[in-house]
């Protein structure tokens, strides 16, 4: 992972994978994520939170960089 912060496309698609990741298990198990708040793992409950309210935003980036991924590079 320590490589994906020197690139930036990397960075963004590792970033798109924490969002939609923490929004499933949101969907699955809410309590997992809604009692820390705050603190280091409050990072999740923020990510879940963006999947979840900016979801068609989300959904966006996320074809637009499966797009980029395969057939761009």
């Amino acid at each position: 992972m320590s490589s994906a912060i020197f690139n930036f496309q990397s960075l963004l698609t590792v970033i798109l994978l924490l969002i939609c990741t923490c929004a499933y298990i949101r969907s699955l198990a809410p309590s997992l994520l809604d009692k820390n708040k705050t603190g280091l793992l409050g990072i999740f409950w923020k990510c879940a939170r963006i999947g979840e309210r900016k979801s068609p935003y989300v959904a966006v980036c996320c074809v637009v960089m499966a797009f980029s991924i395969l057939f761009v590079q």
